[in-house]
């Protein structure tokens, strides 16, 4: 009796698009899929990429953009199987000085983004009846952060994105889930002066910051055959921080 088809089935892997991959986060989970064997794209404005990661060049603020992007890759590696949205932004700033441009700016990439990439990745999984969507949330999501009002309400409004993806595409043996970050060992946090790390560390149970290879690890799962029941969820990284939230 022949085996079952499944998502990671085929000698070449599965396509797989990571949005932002030329660093941090982005480009952890980028490199874990390329070494799972995947064939993987990324969709970002530039910069230095892993090995074995296809470039392709767009705005995710742009539809056209996104949708010729995807149309590309396509063409390229074939259906979009999984989709990582990664790709934002931030523009801190404190309540009564945050201008509309710093909230538009960080929505119209962070959530609208998102929705742009989910919504035409969406088609080809829809044909398929399979596909994996998992969207990169924050901690700030569900704790929030001072100055950081537009960033909050962009990553919290992507549990709901997920979970009315599951209730409209579940059926379909789509997944949709929220991996949410705490603090993570990047650029961002290296810059950090020596007083607030040492603040943020002692919030945290675990006593440290994650390292971008650990969030990639969970992505991967999520991502995987073996997460096929998990869908809607928001599924914390952050070493006990959020607990609760």
């Amino acid at each position: 009796m022949p085996a079952t088809q499944s998502i990671a089935a085929g000698p070449t892997g599965r396509v797989v698009v990571v949005t932002g991959a030329a660093r941090g986060i982005g480009r952890a989970i980028a490199e874990r899929f390329v070494a799972d064997g995947d064939r993987v794209a990324t969709i970002y404005r530039g910069g230095d990429l892993p090995k074995g990661v296809e470039p392709y060049v767009a705005d995710v603020t742009d539809t056209e953009a996104v949708d010729a992007a995807f149309a590309a890759i396509e063409a390229d590696l074939g259906p979009v199987e999984v989709l990582v949205a990664n790709a934002g932004v931030t523009k801190d700033q404190l309540l009564m000085r945050m201008s509309d441009e710093e909230f538009e700016t960080v929505i119209d990439v962070n959530l609208k983004g998102t929705f742009r990439c989910v919504r035409r990745a969406s088609k080809g999984m829809i044909r398929a009846r399979k596909g994996r969507i998992v969207l990169l949330g924050s901690i700030v999501g569900t704790s929030g952060g001072p100055g950081q009002v537009n960033y909050a309400s962009s990553k919290a409004a992507l549990v709901g994105m997920a979970r009315s993806i599951t209730r409209e595409l579940g059926s379909r043996g789509i997944t949709a889930n929220v991996v949410a970050p705490g603090y993570v060992e990047t650029d961002m946090t290296a810059a950090l002066s020596d007083d607030v790390r040492n603040g943020y560390l002692k919030s945290i149970p675990a006593g440290r910051f994650a390292t971008p290879d650990e969030v990639a690890a969970v992505v991967s799962f999520v991502a995987s055959d073996a997460a096929g029941y998990v869908s809607g969820a928001l599924i914390p990284v952050d070493g006990g921080l959020g607990m609760g939230h």
